[in-house]
């Protein structure tokens, strides 16, 4: 049954406050490593649990600060949005002393995310914190400046950090920016998709990582003008694509790597959606009712979340067997980049038009669309 676009942006605070209140009550209480449990894969790598912390909080704040900094909110819905930005200022204040920046080469790929997130939120997110935490967070993203990126899209989490340090007035490293810019063009293979480099990779990461840090780097930086000119029509055309991926369940291809991102497969519709950057055959409200099943597939099924509210391996519950190596507790977290269009107020057409069905949704109830076309070169 339909919602009511008020409910259903109620139903989407619910699911947010769900997934990523553990992270910051325990960030915030400085009790992340006590309190957080750490799953891996059978198979998993050694190491996963020195870095797992520093995923959670980079993770989930890669897709909330948009609503930690959004104006117009109730005075309800203010209300709670507010205490979790206590806990997130107080949080990152101790950020420190509760997260690895210092050893391993996965620290990069967080420090990334987390860099993404303070860059959503902002100068209103970044000056809210005290001169010690964001001291300690800046000498953190430069610490990861000996990890030597994999030649794919790690090279995009070096040049976010370095993006992320210009915008706050930090020196930068651009030969960092313009190598990932560069190779990901070399990268393109055409209708908005690209290499994870130099092979193609059936799976989401053009969502999870290449799409949304192109994109947040050129809208960042002044001087790339006519790569962000083609950057942002590629994205504009993948979220099309991403849209017609989801079914009228709000299931979606199980294919490729990191599935236990869950609802963090759409990341770039979602960023699309908050950037108001939709091309005009995509509107808001279709795209939220997208979204919404998503959400509702992979986030409320029995055995998602642990004892304490932590999630757990899987894409829909508790599935341990689909985790790379590489996956663990932490790792999961990236779903939270899902709930990027809540930094909208609810007066945006997101969330204020009438609910309008997917694409998958009207081609399945028959009704007689225009076909969809590759986006030339």
């Amino acid at each position: 049954m339909n919602k009511t676009p008020d409910k259903t942006r109620a139903l989407w605070i619910e699911h947010l406050q769900r997934v990523v209140h553990p992270v910051f009550r325990s960030l915030a209480n400085q009790s992340l490593r006590a309190d957080m449990p750490v799953e891996t894969a059978p198979d998993a790598y050694a190491e996963r649990e020195a870095f797992t912390h520093l995923e959670a909080v980079g993770r989930s704040l890669c897709g909330i600060t948009p609503w930690l900094v959004c104006p117009g909110l109730s005075p309800e819905e203010s209300a709670l949005r507010d205490r979790l930005l206590s806990d997130v200022i107080t949080g990152l204040n101790h950020l420190a002393s509760q997260v690895n920046f210092a050893q391993g080469q996965q620290r990069v790929v967080d420090a990334a995310f987390l860099a993404q997130g303070l860059l959503r939120g902002g100068p209103a997110l970044w000056n809210a914190l005290s001169d010690t935490g964001r001291a300690e967070i800046l000498a953190g993203l430069r610490a990861t400046r000996d990890c030597v990126p994999y030649f794919n899209n790690w090279l995009l989490f070096s040049a976010l950090i370095e993006t992320f340090l210009e915008s706050v007035g930090e020196p930068a490293d651009r030969m960092r920016i313009d190598y990932a810019l560069r190779q990901h063009e070399q990268w393109y293979l055409g209708d908005s998709v690209y290499g994870d480099g130099p092979e193609f990779h059936c799976d989401y990461y053009n969502s999870y990582v290449i799409h949304p840090m192109l994109a947040d780097i050129v809208e960042t930086l002044e001087d790339f003008t006519q790569l962000r000119d083609r950057i942002l029509h590629r994205a504009r055309r993948y979220a099309v694509i991403q849209e017609r991926q989801i079914a009228p369940d709000g299931t979606f291809p199980p294919v490729g790597r990191s599935l236990c991102y869950r609802a963090g497969a759409f990341h770039l519709l979602a960023r699309q959606a908050l950037r108001e950057d939709l091309p005009d055959t995509l509107p808001p409200a279709q795209v939220r009712t997208a979204l919404t099943a998503v959400l509702q597939r992979t986030l409320d099924a029995p055995g998602t979340f642990a004892p304490g509210g932590w999630l757990t391996l899987g894409l829909a519950g508790h599935q341990p067997a689909l985790a790379e190596p590489y996956i663990s507790t932490g790792s999961l977290y990236l779903c939270a980049s899902a709930f990027l269009p809540l930094g909208l107020p609810p007066a945006h057409p997101f969330w204020s038009a009438p609910d309008h069905p997917t694409t998958s949704q009207q081609i399945w109830q028959g009704q007689n669309l225009p076909r969809d076309q590759a986006m030339k070169n």
